[in-house]
């Protein structure tokens, strides 16, 4: 029974592993989260072209428009719209190929590379 009494847990190194760990993957995802937010927000965006039938949107520049007031009211500042956002008309749809990439610093000359890339169909109102 001495063997179960000697074993008490984390020692000091071991915490400061612990919380070497943890403030690692904490530093990661607060560095990566907003950026997928921003990624979220940009398809509910497009996507909403299709599904608010509110919405004026008969060209691709009223496409862009509509997509850049939303990245206006959503303080999404850092994307320049027209080279992350790709917009060709067809009969009855819009195909939208939203593309680009971020970086972010972690330490030193080491940076977190996150690439979005996705097409989407939107149907014209």
């Amino acid at each position: 029974m001495k063997a179960a009494e000697a074993q008490k847990g984390l020692g000091l190194v071991g915490w400061l592993v612990a919380l070497f760990i943890i403030g690692f993957f904490a530093s990661v995802a607060f560095r990566v989260i907003p950026d997928y937010m921003d990624y979220m927000t940009l398809k509910k965006l497009i996507m909403s072209v299709e599904t608010d039938q509110s919405l004026d949107v008969s060209n691709a520049d009223d496409f862009y428009t509509h997509v850049n007031k939303g990245m206006q009211i959503n303080n999404i500042r850092d994307l320049d719209l027209k080279s992350v956002l790709t917009v060709t008309e067809q009969r009855d749809v819009y195909l939208a190929h939203l593309k680009y990439e971020k970086r972010e610093p972690l330490i030193e000359n080491i940076d977190l590379v996150i690439s979005f890339d996705h097409e989407f169909s939107v149907r014209k109102p």
